[in-house]
This record gives C-alpha cells, structure tokens and sequence, in this order.
C-alpha cells in the first residue's frame, strides 16, 4: 500500500490559518485555458539555517573585506566593472550589463499550465527548488481550490513557463496538503546523462541469495518518512561549539575606520614605509602612496 508523503507541518492551527509573514517571490495567475486564477510564491524553504562564518584578521581583530583588484591598476570602481565571456585561451568579449538588461525576457505575469504528466514521470534530477502557492485575494480562492482538487482527482502534475526576476523557469504544479505547491525544473540542457558515469558497472545480475539477504533487509528498515529524524549533527555540534567558546572568551571585532575603504591595501604600505622611514633615521626615499591628489 503506498504511503502518503509527508507534509511540512504547521505550528498548530491558529498558524497555519495566518498569511505567511515572508514577502511573495512572485505575484501572477495561472491560467488553464480560460480559468485564471491570481496568486502568490513563497519560498518553501529556508536559506539561513544552517551556521555561517565571516573572515577575521587574528592579530587585529578586525574583518577581512574583499575589493575589486586589477592586477597593475589596484582597486577599481564598480561602475569601471563590466562583463566578460572568454571565447578561448586568451581571447574575450566584453559584455555591458545595460546589453544583458536589455535582453531579458518579458516580464508576463501568468503561468500557463500547457500540459499534465504523472508524478512519477519526472525523475528527482529534474526538481530545482520549491515554492508554495497561495490564492491572492477572497476571490481568488474558490478558483484556486477547484485546480487543486482536480490536479488531486486526476492525479497529475501541472507543467508550464513563467518568467520570475528576468529569467524564465519551467513549472511543476502539483497539490500539497491544502494547498499548492510549485517546483521549477531545471531545463535539459542542465542535465547531464547518467550513462556515461555508470559505464563500467557490470551488468551482470545479483546472486540470487545476496539479493535475497539485501531484500530482507530493507523490507525491516521500511517505515513511513519522518524528516524530524534525521538532525544536522554538524551544525548541532558547530553550535555548541560556538556557544562554549562564547562562554569562555569573546573578542570585539572592528569594523574599517572612516577613509580606509577604497584603497586599504595602499595605506597599509604606506604607512609601513614611513615606519621604516622613521627607523632608518628619515635616510629612506619618500613612499609613494599611489592616491591620486586630491582637486
């Protein structure tokens, strides 16, 4: 007997009847030959959870920044910055982002659901990132609940195009809980084929009786999908860690001072040659500092 796959649980009733607090990724309609039906993407899942770090200078304390360096030139305004596509060793086209603009797509507003599939005609390869979809407005609401329940009695999955941010996606609609949920697919070309990787797997069939052991043992371990079972134990650790060794010892660190962006790396030179200036007795030539004059 299938089992029916697990839903993302809600923080009770009186949340789960609340609109989400997240702003929509995308407001539109989709549209089944007639039938439009507004509404809004939120992002299902979450980007921030796990433990991330910043780099700090030890001796100093202070963050370490990255800038723009041209190798000859130094640092360099962002707006001097343009893009670059390299044809070969050696070889580029330099492409401005004003061009690039100018070829987005048009930005239509609707999501078009062109064909339906099984949903085990898709492999997991093709799934991108997931999205949940809600009824924009009272009215929008009957429309929305008539897809779902027809999407659940045909059982099928909904495919089509839509354009969010300037790039165009492929769209995966199917039904989720008491709702929507929208998948993009990655397009084929973004797919490498499996084949070759498994070339020099033998082809051979199992031994009948390690088959056997190997059936047994997953029929034993064959339970129904529990995501709260399996925790992160890295990031669980990382944390602990971090809060060990808050408890014993934190340090400030500074932020750039006033004047120090834009050219850090040649005020630190410069500062150290007048160091060596003032131990040389002021023998040693005055360090350029490579700034330009100020006026």
């Amino acid at each position: 007997m299938a089992r029916k796959p697990a839903e993302p649980k809600d923080d009770g009733d009186e949340a789960a009847a609340d609109r989400p607090a997240a702003r929509p990724v995308w407001t539109g309609n989709m549209r089944l030959a007639l039938v439009s039906v507004p509404v809004k993407l939120y992002a299902a899942v979450k980007s921030g959870a796990r433990i991330r770090f910043h780099q700090v200078h030890e001796p100093s304390h202070r963050r370490i920044r990255y800038q723009k360096i041209v190798p000859g030139v130094g640092p360099v305004d962002t707006d001097e910055i343009v893009k670059g596509f390299e044809l070969d060793q050696g070889r580029w086209v330099l492409i401005d982002q004003d061009e690039i603009d100018a070829l987005k797509v048009e930005t239509r507003h609707t999501l078009d659901l062109v064909q339906f599939v099984g949903p085990d005609e898709i492999a997991p390869i093709w799934f991108e990132r997931p999205y949940y979809v809600v009824p924009d407005g009272d009215l929008a609401v009957e429309a929305y609940a008539v897809l779902r329940d027809a999407l659940k009695r045909a059982g099928r999955i909904g495919l089509g195009q839509f354009v969010m941010r300037g790039r165009e996606y492929v769209a995966a609609l199917k039904p989720c809980g008491q709702g929507l949920m929208l998948e993009t697919l990655r397009f084929a070309d973004e797919v490498q084929r499996a084949a070759p990787f498994f070339t020099s797997i033998d082809e051979e069939a199992s031994d009948p009786e390690l088959l056997d052991l190997a059936a047994e043992l997953i029929e034993r371990k064959t339970s129904a999908f529990e995501p709260g079972r399996f925790k992160d134990n890295y990031t669980r650790a990382l944390r602990q860690l971090i809060d060990a060794k808050a408890a014993e010892k934190s340090v400030e660190v500074g932020e750039e001072a006033a004047g120090e962006t834009g050219g850090g790396g040649k005020v630190v030179d410069l500062v150290e040659a007048l160091r060596r200036s003032v131990k040389d007795g002021g023998k040693a030539k005055p360090a350029r500092s490579g700034r330009r004059k100020a006026g």
